[in-house]
Parts: structure tokens; C-alpha cells; sequence
């Protein structure tokens, strides 16, 4: 039971002629998808991959990234999807702590093929997933023509599915160990806010290595929904990809929607087939999510919140609730209530719960739970207690159970005794029209410690000051929450591979020479 092959396998034999996978001109129907997987499958088992043995990938998205997933749950294996972000440096160090034998890379990495195979001591092969594979690399078409069709090694429950590296940002990355019981829960989970059918059409927009991504897909093949691939977020090939393959359902994190609405060429008609859309991974400015509610009233949107640690989801926002009454309620600034099977808490800092408006971090539990972080015993004790994840996010929740996420608590910005979340006060700002996007900081300040300081992305033709900033902020959050400052920014702002700001780059140059980076 609840093993990750079961809704492929389930798939191939109720709508065997429905397609599966368009990708490149490239066209597989269930039943020819699992041919594909069963293949590749027992290619990996000769390699070595079985019995939780561990293979990674590092590519852009595509059909063959999802054959991957489903070959190596096949074989018996672990999957290791890699940050495309990452330096060759985090790479390698993932790849040698996961212990990896195998590793799937395409065209777009090419050039660090030579690099990882001279640092990482345990991998034995290297696939290429384009046509022309370098010398000493296997070819993957190659692979799965010249294998027979293996059994599914049938692993399931608890049994190890995947290890999702995790906080390569800061310090090392942390492998996640995911079962299979906590993806296959999921996908289910997810399942269950969307009107799903094989008709229908699941667009890859969001990197397929982040589970943002994964959580959706896991739900579309459950549903037998085809599967269609943009290499790499870009808005124009988006929105050129909704149109031709009429896409029903896709996921765009918060940067992503932002850099959609805003384009000089969006247009509102590509998304006249898309019912409804999913949005998560960090949190949505209030001010942006009206804009894309009042251009695009026909798309259902969905919030996720959620962390690798729980395979990912902890709350929804439904789509019901991204209503008229929905915004008079102020809902759009939750990230909604608990997911059906997730027990979520609001606990101080000695685990104890908290009443209701009162912020505190959030506690999770549920199927999805992570069983631990790979070869981290101290990190899983600190994260992990009989199946609850600490998050470190700091919310509260209602009196009807909605939660309302004010920060990371790591981002937590302490100006004169007083506590600032830096996402409550994005979110005001959010909604002045001469603001395109903004990230608050906090900066050092001989008064008061830190002070908050806004980096602000004018809108097209725009130059909005400090005053103008405060003045809008009237009424909506406190003074000591107002920024002390602002700084006007071009450029867009650094993401990472999951498409969230990377606060510590924008508040580097402000801490520079500072012994520690808060006050």
C-alpha cells in the first residue's frame, strides 16, 4: 500500500490510449509511459539502483524528469532531485552525502560533468538525457531501447522514497528523507481542492526538483491529467505553453505571477483554458494577488503553504476563499487552515500551545511528516519529535482556524525591543501603485539595534518616497512596523532555485564589516 507506482500502474491499465506526456514533439500515452519506466527501471536495477539505493537528477523539466521519478520508485530506489541553481560546489557536496551511484543530467549542465565526476568518489554513471551524449556517459533513449520491461519492485509505506536537499542557501544542504507513504499522501491531499479528470492538462511552469512543483504533479498523475513542460520559468513561454496545449492546471509561485501580470507582453486570453492555478512557496504580497484576481477572474487560485519536511503540504487557502468575501474577511493574507490529515500547532518556544492571535512557530504533523534528515541525527532531534515537524515559520491562527503567517522566523527583525515580521509589512506595502515589488529588511541602527528598511522595485514610471511609502501605511500597521527607510532597485531580486527572495544577498551590503548580522 501507498506505494508511489501504484497511480502510474493504475493509469496504464484504465486509460492505457490517454496521452501521458507532450514534450518537444515527443508524445507517450499511459500504457506506453509505463513501458518507458519499466525499462529504464531495469536498466537502473543493473546499475545498481534498488532497494533504497540512491539516484539523482540535475535538469531542466521535461518528460524524461518525470520517466526518472517513476523508473527509479521502479527499480526499488531513491530519488535525489538537485537545485538547478546550485554551484557545481553544492552539487558535489549533495551528491556525495547522498551516497548517489547514478546521475541523470541533460544538455543544459553539460559542462559540469567533467567536475562531478572527478569530486564525487561513489557515482558510478552518469546518463545524459539529450541526444549526443559526451564520451564515458550513457544516452538515455539508448538505455531504455536495449532493456526489457522489469516487475516494480513494489516498495511502499515507510520505505524510503526520495531525498530533497533542502537550506543550500545557508550553510550545507539538509537531505530530507521523504517516504513513500508521505508523497503518496500528498498527492492525494492535493488532489482533493482541484476538479481533476484525464481530460485535463497539468502544466510543469515551477522547477520539477522542488516539491512545489512535485506536490501538483503527484496529483495529476494520481487523476491521469497529461503532462506538459516548460524547460525553465520564462513569462512569454508560459503563456505561449498555456495557449498550445489548452493547459487546465498549473502551479507559479508568488516571483512567478509577479513577472507574468506584470510583462510588457501579458495577456490575460492565455489563460482562457486554465481553471485553476496553485500559488505557494513563499508568501503572496496582498497587493499582487488582487491584481491577478481582478485580471484573471475565471482562474481558480489555490494557495499552498507547506516545507520539504512535510513532502510539502501543511494549510491551503481554497479557492472559495479568494472571494469577495473571502478579501472582506481578510483572508487573502492567510495561508488558510490545515490540510485535511495535518494537525497543525502554534507553539512558544517551549513547545507549548498558544491561543488564538497569538504568533508563535508552527508545529506540524501529519502522513507527510519526513522521517528525518539524511545522516543528521542532531538536525532531525531538533526538527523532528514523533512525527512533528518545527517549521521555524512564525504565525497565529484564528478564531474559525485560519493561519496567518507573519515570517520566517530567522527573518524576524528586532528594532528596540519590539518585534517586526518582514512578510506583514511586504504585504502593505505591496498595494501602493507605485510599488512593483518590495522586501524588508532589517538594518543596523545605533538607537534602536535594527531598523526596517524596504527595498522597493518601482512600478513602470514610478518614483515612490519614503513619504509616500508612510503615508500609505497609515492606518494599516503600526508605527514601529513603518519602514525608517527606503532604497529603489532595478534589477529584479536574487531568487533561488525555488523562486523565493534571497534576503540574506540583499542584506548583505547593509551588515557588512558588523560582527554578527542582527542586532
Amino acid at each position: 500500500m501507498y506505494g508511489l507506482t501504484e497511480f502510474l500502474k493504475s493509469n496504464s491499465r484504465s486509460i492505457p490510449k490517454q496521452i501521458a506526456t507532450k514534450c518537444e514533439g515527443r508524445e507517450h500515452s499511459w500504457s506506453q509511459f509505463e513501458d518507458r519506466v519499466s525499462k529504464l527501471a531495469s536498466a537502473l536495477k543493473d546499475l545498481g539502483i534498488q532497494d533504497g539505493e540512491r539516484a539523482a537528477i540535475l535538469a531542466l523539466n521535461s518528460d524524461r524528469y518525470l520517466e526518472y521519478y517513476s523508473a527509479v520508485w521502479w527499480a526499488g530506489g531513491a530519488v535525489v532531485p538537485l537545485n538547478v541553481r546550485w554551484s557545481v560546489a553544492e552539487h558535489a557536496y549533495s551528491l556525495n552525502d547522498s551516497g548517489a551511484k547514478v546521475l541523470f543530467i541533460d544538455k543544459a549542465f553539460a559542462s559540469m560533468i567533467d567536475p562531478l565526476q572527478r569530486d564525487i568518489e561513489g557515482l558510478e554513471t552518469i546518463i545524459y538525457l539529450d541526444d549526443d551524449a559526451p564520451d564515458g556517459v550513457l544516452q538515455y533513449e539508448e538505455l531504455v531501447a536495449s532493456h526489457q520491461p522489469c516487475p516494480d519492485a513494489g516498495r511502499s509505506g515507510k520505505d524510503l522514497a526520495g531525498l530533497y536537499y533542502t537550506g543550500g542557501t545557508t550553510g550545507f544542504p539538509k537531505g530530507v528523507m521523504l517516504s513513500h507513504e508521505a508523497i503518496w499522501y500528498n498527492s492525494n491531499a492535493v488532489s482533493g481542492y482541484f476538479d481533476l479528470g484525464a481530460n485535463d492538462t497539468y502544466l510543469h511552469a515551477a522547477p520539477m526538483f522542488h516539491l512545489a512543483d512535485g506536490g501538483m504533479s503527484g496529483a495529476a498523475t494520481a487523476n491521469g491529467l497529461c503532462h506538459v513542460f516548460v524547460p525553465a520559468f520564462e513569462p512569454v513561454a508560459v503563456m505561449n505553453a498555456l495557449v498550445e496545449y489548452q493547459v487546465t492546471h498549473t502551479v507559479l509561485v508568488p516571483t512567478m505571477w509577479d513577472m507574468i501580470v506584470n510583462h510588457p507582453d501579458f495577456d490575460k486570453d492565455s489563460f482562457r483554458t486554465v481553471r485553476s492555478a496553485i500559488y505557494g512557496a513563499s508568501p503572496m504580497p496582498e497587493g499582487l494577488l488582487r491584481q491577478i484576481l481582478e485580471q484573471l477572474p475565471n482562474v481558480a487560485l489555490v494557495q499552498g503553504y507547506g516545507q520539504t519536511e512535510m513532502a510539502p503540504t501543511i494549510t491551503v487557502l481554497a479557492a472559495g476563499d479568494h472571494s469577495k468575501k473571502g478579501m472582506e474577511d481578510g483572508l487573502l493574507a492567510s495561508a488558510g487552515r490545515a490540510a485535511p490529515g495535518v494537525e497543525v500547532r502554534i507553539c512558544d518556544e517551549d513547545g507549548n500551545d498558544l491561543p488564538s492571535g497569538v504568533v508563535g512557530e508552527i508545529v506540524a504533523r501529519s502522513p507527510g511528516s519526513m522521517t528525518g534528515y539524511w545522516g543528521m541525527p542532531d538536525a532531525t532531534k531538533a526538527t523532528l519529535s514523533n512525527g512533528w515537524v518545527k517549521t521555524g515559520d512564525g504565525a497565529y491562527r484564528d478564531e474559525k482556524g485560519y493561519v496567518f503567517i507573519v515570517d520566517r522566523i530567522k527573518d524576524m527583525i528586532v528594532t528596540g525591543g519590539e518585534n517586526v515580521f518582514s512578510a506583514e509589512v511586504e504585504s502593505c506595502i505591496s498595494t501602493h501603485p507605485e510599488v512593483a515589488a518590495v522586501a524588508v529588511i532589517g538594518i543596523p541602527s545605533e538607537k534602536w539595534g535594527e531598523e526596517v528598511h524596504a527595498i522597493i522595485i518601482p512600478a513602470e514610471g514610478a518614483e515612490p518616497t519614503l513619504e509616500g511609502i508612510l503615508s500609505h501605511l497609515d492606518g494599516q500597521i503600526a508605527n514601529y512596523k513603518r519602514p525608517r527607510s527606503i532604497s529603489l532597485r532595478q534589477e529584479p531580486f536574487p531568487l533561488s532555485g525555488a523562486g523565493k527572495v534571497l534576503k540574506r544577498e540583499l542584506r548583505a551590503p547593509f551588515w557588512e564589516g558588523e560582527d554578527r548580522q542582527v542586532s
